[in-house]
């Protein structure tokens, strides 16, 4: 194969069978329960890149099961996420994921810039509650709970909401030597939004401490709400809005 041809076709590794296919990533059915809290606003500074700000100790803690995603499958994930401001206007900063399905992990990382690591979340309904959970190997580092579908909220609202919203990573991909080659805060974007459910109800959450799975770093200090949505998204990447390296 000459380096043209290498030059032409390649987008992700390995290169005659990369590990998941070009976007964007169309999701059907998605299911998410969020769990919005309150926790130590000094902490969150200290995770938080600038130039993003943080000015309200939020941070949203999701457990998402995919089952229809294109190029990737069926597949659950979970994490964190921080509310932030960019150039005075509110967004949301990816803090950590995990998930179960490798095409999820590596075209997270190497595309968008998702912080992301294997693991095992979990989404279902017991009896009454919903419950998503999340296992680190054979640990359990989180467990979230809400009362299923108590209260069904406006759909306008909540895809206005999902389509309105601005998300940043920061996309790290190393050199040989580990120093980073590509070091950038990514705005990424999610649209074409169909939103098939909603739901607001009473929620709890715990973390359980974990060396390699360090949610709990971020402590819950307060419950502030929670949500369960049933939608179907189209996901892309948007821009590159700073470089680390310049």
């Amino acid at each position: 194969m000459d380096a043209k041809t290498v030059r032409d076709t390649a987008y992700a590794m390995p290169l005659t069978s990369p590990a998941y296919s070009k976007g964007p990533i169309r999701f059907v059915d998605r299911e998410t329960l969020t769990i919005a809290y309150e926790t130590d606003i000094d902490l969150l500074r200290q995770v938080v890149p600038e130039p993003l700000e943080v000015v309200d100790p939020i941070v949203n803690f999701e457990v998402i099961h995919m089952p229809d995603s294109a190029g990737m499958g069926d597949y659950s994930e979970s994490g964190q996420v921080i509310k932030v401001q960019y150039e005075g206007k509110p967004g949301s900063y990816t803090h950590m994921m995990y998930l179960d399905d490798l095409a999820g992990i590596t075209a997270g990382r190497e595309r968008f810039g998702f912080p992301k690591k294997w693991g095992h979340p979990k989404l279902e309904v017991q009896e009454d509650s919903l419950v998503g959970t999340l296992d680190y190997g054979s640990n359990r580092v989180a467990t979230a709970t809400m009362g299923y579908k108590y209260e069904s909220l406006d759909l306008d609202t909540v895809k206005q909401a999902s389509e309105a919203a601005r998300s940043f990573l920061l996309k790290i991909i190393p050199h040989v030597d580990d120093t980073p080659r590509i070091c950038e805060l990514v705005e990424f974007q999610i649209y074409d939004v169909s939103v098939k459910g909603a739901w607001s109800g009473p929620a709890a959450l715990s973390y359980v401490p974990h060396a390699l799975a360090p949610l709990a770093d971020l402590p819950v200090r307060k419950i502030i709400g929670a949500t369960h949505t049933l939608m179907d998204i189209t996901m892309d990447t948007r821009e590159v809005v700073y470089d680390y390296l310049e």
